[in-house]
């Protein structure tokens, strides 16, 4: 009896545990990790286990992602991992004791592992994700194909922001909201990033002008007139796709240390993207010609006059590549995948048909680098194209901010928003 008696009191001391172990064992709530970017999980029970979503607060940079779903979050005894679904992004770690803490690491394709520790919030402790005082909307420019647009509201000349490769609308908070007072101000994500759409990797999905057509796809929807576009980086070439067929559809672009090869090209430079882009695109014709003869002489005296190019192109890639570390082959995410596309996928544009302001990191920020020789490579480049962008576009206003950063408006910020200001006003 009194052996049962023990066995009864063990049995019941176990079942009042459960509770408390499932407890400890529960990640359901917010993680908030404290840095360079602030990060943020949310972490949500599922019937298989657990999922969640991943951000990063403050300014956006390469390989970290504004926005990620976490489809899967791993919960095997203390070790905790998951994995970004659509862009590079690991933590693994460990919950502590008590249940308050992950410490781990956290490993994105183009960086170190590094260390990270979540610590679970209260309620009253928890961060503001989104501050930014914009409403967001899905418009859908293409079937099955959705972009998350900002709206932060104002009045006056429309001011639609397209972010760099990698970004994303929310590149711009706390830049857009000043141009509310004199502008109705957007921000669109591109396809293939955050919260919008992934459609398959194609070149069809990725190429330059369908990226221009879905901005053109977003002034249709929402009804915008006439809209000053203002883009970032790879954004230069939405930009110029759409100036160069649609300058109609436009007040004015803004190049926000947007002018490269893709947006503007300089045929005495050879640069890998715009000609594996261009002869693949041309060969896939070839044969589609056959019965036009002298189009098709055309073509092929098009491909040849490019190849020398595409030499210079294939052997300054060999020669970058060749002092490059071996990298692990972790298999690429769909942002990836989305980016690849994009760059094979890229054109050949002249100078837009409407009022242009440039505003570009010349001589840019380079740290400890400026005097090794491929930096100095990099910034002779930078003057060349700029120079022959200004010769060669007779609308277009260039500004060069030296010692600024490729992300110009966060390093010079007040003198970006004053050569905005003045642009746009002047197109009254």
């Amino acid at each position: 009896m009194a052996a049962m008696t023990r066995l009864t009191g063990l049995t019941l001391l176990a079942l009042l545990m459960l509770p408390a172990a499932a407890h400890a064992l529960d990640l359901a709530g917010i993680w908030q990790a404290d840095g360079k970017p602030q990060r943020v999980l949310k972490v949500r029970k599922t019937a298989h286990g657990f999922s969640g979503d991943f951000y990063n607060l403050g300014d956006e940079a390469p390989g970290a992602p504004r926005n990620n779903s976490v489809s899967t979050i791993v919960l095997t005894g203390a070790a905790v991992g998951f994995s970004l679904d659509k862009a590079q992004g690991d933590f693994l770690g460990q919950l502590s004791d008590d249940g308050k803490t992950l410490t781990g690491t956290w490993k994105a394709l183009y960086s170190g592992v590094q260390p990270l520790t979540f610590a679970r919030a209260a309620k009253k402790d928890e961060w503001v994700i989104d501050p930014s005082p914009h409403k967001v909307q899905f418009v859908t420019v293409q079937p099955g194909v959705k972009l998350e647009v900002l709206d932060w509201g104002g009045n006056g000349t429309p001011l639609i922001f397209l972010s760099g490769l990698g970004g994303t609308g929310h590149s711009f908070d706390g830049l857009a909201d000043r141009f509310t007072g004199r502008h109705h101000v957007y921000a669109v994500t591109r396809r293939g990033f955050s919260l919008s759409s992934s459609p398959p990797d194609s070149d069809a999905n990725y190429d330059a002008d369908r990226l221009g057509d879905d901005v053109l796809a977003v002034i249709d929807a929402l009804h915008i007139q006439k809209p000053v576009v203002a883009g970032h980086s790879i954004a230069g070439e939405e930009l110029s796709s759409i100036g160069t067929r649609h300058p109609e559809k436009l007040a004015g672009l803004i190049y926000l240390d947007a002018v490269y090869q893709y947006s503007f090209y300089d045929p005495t430079v050879a640069d890998l993207s715009v000609e594996t882009a261009t002869i693949k695109r041309d060969l896939g014709r070839m044969f589609d010609l056959q019965t036009d003869a002298a189009a098709m002489r055309a073509l092929i005296a098009d491909v040849q006059g490019a190849l020398p190019n595409l030499q210079k192109a294939l052997d300054d890639a060999a020669e970058a590549t060749a002092s490059m570390p071996r990298t692990s082959g972790q298999a690429q995410k769909p942002e990836d995948l989305a980016g690849n596309r994009i760059f094979d996928n890229t054109r050949k544009y002249g100078p837009a048909k409407v009022p242009v302001l440039a505003i570009l990191a010349e001589p840019r920020q380079c740290g400890k680098n400026c005097d090794k020789p491929f930096m100095q490579k990099i910034l002779a480049g930078d003057a060349a194209r700029s120079a022959n962008f200004e010769r060669a576009s007779p609308n277009a206003r260039v500004v060069r901010i030296a010692q600024a950063s490729h992300y110009i408006w966060r390093s010079n910020e007040a003198q970006v928003e004053q050569e905005m200001n003045a642009f746009m006003d002047g197109l009254h």
